[in-house]
């Protein structure tokens, strides 16, 4: 999936959602795709993809305000949350290799402590 493919579908993801649920099974939608794209090592679109997920999240905050999640969906809610989770794991799984090379690239240094 190339960059202007996923720009459209992250207009249509932000046009499409109408209910709550509708936003969470967008959200579940597009961590699916990012966990396809690492699984292809296509890091690039990871990135995208993340993108997409925040805008879409922020549009359920501010649509949460307005309407609330009907008790019947909540267990739709629930299974869309876990699939989310599942995914994310997953892709930091995959990422690992990736970020142990970004590191060695960067001299492998070690953020300092803040605190």
């Amino acid at each position: 999936m190339n960059m202007t493919n996923s720009s459209t579908q992250l207009q249509s993801w932000s046009a499409t959602p109408q209910t709550l649920i509708d936003y969470y099974k967008a959200i579940e939608g597009a961590s699916r795709q990012m966990l396809e794209a690492a699984q292809a090592e296509n890091w690039d679109q990871v990135v995208r993809l993340e993108g997409a997920c925040a805008v879409l999240i922020e549009q359920l905050r501010a649509e949460s305000r307005k309407q609330d999640l009907p008790a019947d969906a909540k267990a739709e809610k629930q299974r869309i949350m876990l699939s989310i989770l599942r995914h994310d794991a997953e892709i930091r799984h995959l990422a690992e290799p990736w970020l142990a090379d970004i590191d060695s690239m960067l001299g492998g240094q070690q953020p300092r402590q803040l605190h």
